[in-house]
């Protein structure tokens, strides 16, 4: 049917919209499914390879590395692949600028790289529970965090990248 100036449809084909885009208007809850499936999945499952070297190397060989392969952070370990620290490369960059003598970096091939560190690296088990993971990271102000085995050896890396990858779809 049609009359001047507006159209009439059938009472068969009335669209009734209860929310947006006819959705009904709802809280965005998740499902107790999806809250389970997050729960279920893990570290060990979803970890990144590791960035790996010695904790024997020296200063300049970090650096080097670090720069060459454009790489921001490592892991050193120790020769059981136990994780003994990490570095970042802003944490270099101070040290330099704070050792600095005559622009003369020479002491970089002589100090072990571990005498960067100051205390072990947070790290996981491979079986922990990714969200568990995403809150220590949160508690503790951290970026990223080593995934161990059961002997505790490095196998991975899990990072906040790697959270907003997985969960929001369990999430949302």
């Amino acid at each position: 049917m049609l009359e001047i100036g507006r159209v009439v449809r059938p009472a068969s084909r009335v669209c009734k919209m209860s929310g947006i885009f006819g959705r009904a208007a709802s809280p965005n809850k998740p499902t107790a499914s999806k809250q389970n499936a997050a729960r279920r999945i893990t570290c060990g499952q979803v970890m990144k390879k590791p960035r790996v070297l010695s904790s024997a190397v020296t200063m300049d060989r970090v650096l080097t590395t670090m720069t060459s392969r454009d790489w921001d952070h490592l892991f050193l370990v120790d020769d059981y692949g136990v994780p003994v620290g990490r570095i970042h490369a802003v944490d270099m960059l101070k040290l330099i600028q704070r050792k600095r003598v005559n622009r003369d970096l020479a002491w970089m091939q002589a100090v072990e790289a571990s005498q960067l560190i100051s205390q072990p690296p947070m790290q996981v088990s491979s079986q922990t529970p990714l969200l568990k993971a995403a809150a220590l990271m949160i508690t503790h102000d951290i970026n990223q965090m080593a995934v161990v085995d059961h002997e505790g050896a490095l196998i991975g890396v899990i990072s906040h990248a790697i959270v907003a990858r997985h969960l929001p779809k369990f999430i949302l």
